[in-house]
């Protein structure tokens, strides 16, 4: 899921700056008379690359992670066993999880220490640079001021080592020898394997079959660092020969592939599972994000939105901040119109995979039957949002819309073409998001200050933009009456 946030702030301002100006939950700049905002694209770059040697030199990879629920006045509903629909417990998990993640999903202490050695290794790319858009604000004759925060520099190019490490280590400090995931887009493949191949682990990888045949070079990162990689689904599994039998055509979907990686690691008891996004503990270790950039930073945020990671890492420290009355931000998650489980699904228990392995969790989805068209977007492609996402977008703390792809990856050509990075086709959504906040500012001459989240590049998409600069790139939909099946198997829970 993308993320936009639009802020408050009095760090990243310019000399014609008086004051920031808080009008219900927009944030507007007043400006001094006279000064006309001119940047020339050479000044852009130098203050840029200044902002960025600046960001970096003042910010400090944070030390510890930041729990939300600790500060949520209302807890979010528990996790259900699949089978008894009781509440979980920690055994439960065991033959998933190392005990320290176990802690870390049911934990209610608001900081958790990093370990030595995961800030180490943090530190190969962290703190991560916080960017001012000014070539895009100039493309689009905007008054507000884009910032984005870019993750792409990981060794895997993207955010999701930040969970990936800790994930690694925990396993392999208490002895565990192989994990086992599955990935969409294949970021968290190769982020699992990156940081597997770190602690002298062995990795299995199942990833979801549209991208599979996508995005050969994902896979080949994969390998590259370790991993073994399978087609989901597969005939490896239970689960997999399930759904091959039935469609033996089939896309895949996160949810098959988390079926497929879930029977491995509870079948073998040297084999523990890793997830990328969904669980507490991963939102967890994403706050990271967030934390470099509230001391310095904007406050307004959009991101992308899938299983909630992303938008987890960049906008629970916002959250936090907002609860103590600090701040006022809207914080905006943006979702694909094809599989858009937060404004189109029910808020329900449901399972997190295809096959019903997994505990209920109550969260906004579409039906664990649910499978997307296979939109470009492959990380996006999940018929669940985090239960924690989900329970504060209940609550009331963050706003939820959806975006088709064509408009996506036109937002991406305009960025791409202005700063210079090409988006992975997930965060495009916070770009198109970020672009029509940037335009409505243009005709109402507000100048707000808009912060995303760039969560990785698109360096093994370019299949993908070939497909829009041929204008072969379609928008893809769902009918009501998939959607329904999907939900009329969503487990009844009273």
């Amino acid at each position: 899921m993308a993320s936009q946030l639009l802020l408050p702030t009095n760090t990243f301002t310019n000399s014609s700056l008086v004051k920031v100006f808080v009008t219900g939950d927009d944030l507007t700049l007043k400006r001094k008379p006279n000064h006309a905002t001119r940047v020339s694209y050479g000044f852009s770059l130098r203050a840029n690359a200044a902002l960025i040697s600046s960001h970096r030199s003042s910010v400090e990879v944070p030390r510890q992670w930041y729990n939300l629920v600790a500060d949520l006045s209302v807890k979010p509903p528990p996790q259900l066993h699949p089978k008894t629909f009781e509440p979980i417990k920690p055994d439960d998990l065991t033959h998933l999880f190392p005990n320290e993640i176990i802690k870390q999903e049911e934990t209610l202490e608001r900081f958790i220490d990093i370990p030595e050695e995961v800030l180490e290794i943090y530190k190969l790319w962290r703190p991560t640079p916080l960017i001012r858009a000014k070539r895009l604000e100039k493309l689009l004759q905007t008054p507000a001021r884009i910032y984005f925060k870019y993750e792409g520099g990981s060794p895997a190019g993207s955010h999701k080592p930040n969970s990936a490490v800790p994930q690694a280590y925990y396993n392999a400090k208490e002895g565990v020898k192989n994990v086992v995931t599955e990935t969409g887009a294949g970021q968290w493949g190769s982020s699992l394997a990156f940081a597997s191949s770190l602690f002298g682990l062995d990795c299995e990888v199942f990833q979801v079959a549209h991208t599979y045949q996508q995005k050969p070079y994902r896979r080949l990162m994969m390998q590259t660092w370790g991993a073994k990689v399978h087609r989901s689904p597969s005939e490896l599994t239970e689960a997999g020969r399930r759904i091959l039998q039935a469609d033996p055509s089939s896309t895949g979907s996160l949810g098959i592939a988390i079926s497929e990686a879930v029977e491995v690691a509870s079948r073998n008891e040297d084999t523990k599972y890793c997830l990328g996004s969904v669980f507490n503990h991963v939102l967890l270790h994403q706050t990271v994000i967030g934390e470099e950039c509230i001391k310095p930073g904007p406050s307004n945020s959009t991101r992308c939105t899938g299983g909630g990671s992303n938008f987890a890492g960049l906008s629970f420290p916002y959250i936090r901040e907002k609860l103590k009355g600090k701040i006022n931000p809207i914080i905006r998650a943006v979702e694909p119109s094809a599989c858009p489980s937060l404004t189109k699904g029910v808020y329900a228990y449901d399972f997190g995979d295809t096959a019903g392995l997994t505990p209920l969790m109550k969260m906004h989805t579409l039906g664990h039957d649910f499978i997307p068209s296979p939109i470009h977007s492959g990380g996006l492609r999940y018929h669940g949002m985090a239960p924690l996402v989900s329970h504060i977008y209940d609550q009331g703390f963050l706003e939820a819309i959806s975006i088709p792809q064509t408009e996506c990856f036109q937002g991406a050509i305009q960025f791409a073409r202005t700063e210079g990075i090409i988006p992975a086709p997930e965060p495009t959504h916070a770009i198109a998001a970020t672009i029509r906040e940037a335009l409505r500012c243009k005709e109402t001459g507000e100048a707000k200050v808009i912060l995303m989240a760039m969560c990785g590049h698109g360096h093994f998409d370019l299949a993908s933009y070939e497909k829009y600069l041929r204008g072969e790139l379609v928008d893809l939909s769902f009918s009501e009456e998939k959607i329904q099946e999907s939900l009329s198997k969503v487990p009844l829970v009273v």
